[in-house]
């Protein structure tokens, strides 16, 4: 069976006739991509959620659909879920930091203390 999309998103998208005319073979599932989107230029990339497609064009345009119709958005990235390399749980040692390098981490320091003491004195 030869797909063909009819849908006026598609063909002005310019996806290629190639991978819109793919044979699918039975039983052939879509991958499932990850979709991430940024809100305006110069803040990070946020996840939003998944979408099952063919091909990453695809996933892009479900993507747009899906999640960037909502809200504001000015840029939308797909990632194949199966692309994603996670570590172990079992490797958490490799996030602990040494000793002698405490004087990287802000832990030491209480602002929100001296913030605090501060609008008191001010409100007294």
């Amino acid at each position: 069976m030869i797909i063909k999309s009819l849908d006026p998103r598609i063909s002005r998208a310019q996806i290629d006739d190639q991978s819109a005319t793919e044979e699918l073979k039975p039983l052939d599932h879509f991958e499932t991509y990850e979709v991430f989107h940024q809100k305006k230029r110069g803040t990070h990339h946020q996840h939003v959620g998944t979408v099952h497609a063919p091909n990453p064009e695809m996933a892009l345009l479900f993507g747009k659909e899906q999640f960037g119709r909502r809200g504001v958005c000015v840029n939308i990235w797909v990632v194949r879920s199966a692309d994603i390399f996670a570590s172990d749980y079992d490797d958490s040692d490799i996030f602990a930091t040494t000793p002698e390098k405490q004087y990287r981490e802000a832990t030491p320091y209480k602002v929100m203390d001296k913030i605090n003491e501060y609008k008191a004195k001010q409100g007294a």
